[in-house]
């Protein structure tokens, strides 16, 4: 059948027609170049992410090094010392400047630690002077240094330190800006055998004080010894004694009613108060006479004491201590004491705590001497843990000879404070309103009066008492 099919007439034109049809390749060869072409190319792609992310992470970790010209990503810097203009002689001593820019980006490098490798200085020529003099007995440089972490940029504010009329050769770091939004930098430098020094560096327009010893004046004022010299606007100088000093300097930075700072220079060491020495013995002696309601252990008194002398920064010999009253508050060793520098004014501290939940300075207030034995002294009560605000209670302790105390707040008709036998007692006065307290006599004189004064805030409890009208009853 099949032979004879072949052989018939038909057979030529079927082998024609299949001759004519279009009978694909193998696919499968084609499809193996194309993929191996694909392969080829995702194993560049890899590669090349791979090679960048090795460079990244380098760069980052300052592993491997960036040009200090490349662009990186800005993190915060401090506009408000880096916006104003050079200040001191050295602001125009272009060479010095520039020899000091370069030991900066080479053998002065800052390093500020970061959680992996650390900040490396940047482009040299971004390195810019924003105080430079030779006072007091010392050539004192802070600079804007821009600095690098891989990828990431930012600017630091760092001291720079040589002897006076030094070359740029012969400076050394000082130190660095810890918080680089800070508008005020501060360094302190002290020696054992020969003077130190102090520079504070505020805002352009800013005064800068840099105070000593403080004094209560019998007004009930405070008054500080100013040891700062002025070196331009916004700078402030002072020479300070051999270490260790009596207290730490003092610096206020203000302009107008703005404080841009007020707080302690740091540093030390401080001389500090001798919880053994004889001055201390005496001082604590005289503060153990007997007392209204519940007697003080020897413990708490002296951590009482020493917390006071040293907010006030007054030393044991001279300085006269007295218990007022002292009790409990939230179950904890509680007390109001007196503390009076010879021939000065007086400062009431109420202070409560323990060694296991800490000690809180409940009331810190600079009375004048007349007429402070006839006072009422009140506190606003905190909560347990001692932290701001607190509550609407008042403690209030009466003078010795008073018959009663009334406690008055604005608007509102006196209201009697009923008193326990060691003449304490507890008023209801809302946080944010005044009040005042009165206490009378037997025959109903008005033996004195005190205002109760406002919640002291976080800055206010940076200075001394007297230093704000939270702290103070002489306007």
């Amino acid at each position: 059948m099949t032979g004879s099919f072949a052989n018939s007439t038909l057979g030529p034109a079927l082998r024609q027609a299949a001759h004519g049809v279009d009978v694909p390749e193998d696919p499968w060869p084609g499809f193996a170049r194309r993929e191996r072409r694909h392969r080829r190319t995702r194993l560049i792609r890899t590669a090349l992410a791979a090679a960048v992310g090795v460079v990244l992470i380098g760069v980052q970790s300052n592993v491997v090094p960036l040009p200090g010209w490349a662009p990186g990503i800005a993190v915060a810097a401090p506009a408000a010392l880096l916006d104003a203009p050079p200040r001191g002689a050295l602001a125009e001593d272009r060479a010095w400047l520039d020899t000091l820019r370069t030991r900066i980006s080479t053998d002065l490098p800052v390093r500020i630690e970061a959680p992996v490798g650390s900040w490396k200085a940047g482009d040299r020529d971004r390195i810019r002077l924003l105080y430079g003099s030779d006072q007091p007995g010392q050539r004192v440089a802070l600079v804007a240094v821009p600095l690098r972490f891989g990828l990431l940029t930012r600017e630091a504010l760092v001291w720079y330190v040589g002897p006076a009329g030094a070359g740029a050769q012969q400076m050394r770091y000082g130190g660095h800006s810890e918080d680089a939004t800070d508008p005020v930098m501060t360094l302190m430098q002290v020696h054992p055998d020969r003077a130190g020094f102090a520079v504070v560096v505020g805002p352009a327009a800013s005064t800068v004080t840099i105070s000593g010893e403080p004094r209560y004046t019998s007004r009930g004022t405070l008054e500080y010894q100013d040891i700062a010299r002025a070196d331009g606007t916004g700078i402030g100088i002072a020479v300070l004694p051999p270490e260790p000093l009596p207290h730490e300097p003092v610096v206020r930075v203000s302009h107008g009613d703005q404080v841009f700072f007020q707080g302690g220079l740091g540093g030390g060491p401080y001389a500090g108060l001798d919880p053994t020495g004889p001055e201390m013995d005496a001082l604590l002696t005289g503060a153990r006479r007997p007392t209204r309601g519940t007697p003080l252990d020897d413990a708490d008194l002296l951590t009482f004491v020493q917390t006071a002398l040293q907010d006030s920064r007054l030393p044991a010999a001279g300085t006269t201590v007295r218990v007022r009253w002292a009790g409990r508050d939230h179950g904890q060793s509680a007390a109001l004491l007196t503390v009076q520098p010879s021939g000065g004014g007086v400062i009431a501290y109420a202070m409560h705590g323990d060694d296991r939940t800490g000690w809180w300075t409940d009331l810190r207030l600079l009375l004048p001497v007349a007429g402070v034995d006839k006072r009422p002294i009140g506190w606003r009560v905190r909560t347990e843990d001692g932290t701001r605000p607190p509550t609407g209670q008042v403690r209030v302790i009466a003078p010795p000879d008073a018959a009663r105390v009334t406690v008055t707040v604005a608007g509102a008709p006196p209201v009697t404070v009923a008193l326990d036998a060691s003449s304490a007692g507890t008023a209801q006065v809302p946080p944010a309103r005044p009040a005042t307290l009165t206490a009378y006599a037997r025959d109903g004189g008005v033996l004195g009066t005190t205002p109760l004064p406002p919640v002291e805030t976080d800055h206010d409890a940076g200075g001394l008492p007297g230093n704000s009208p939270a702290t103070r009853v002489t306007p």
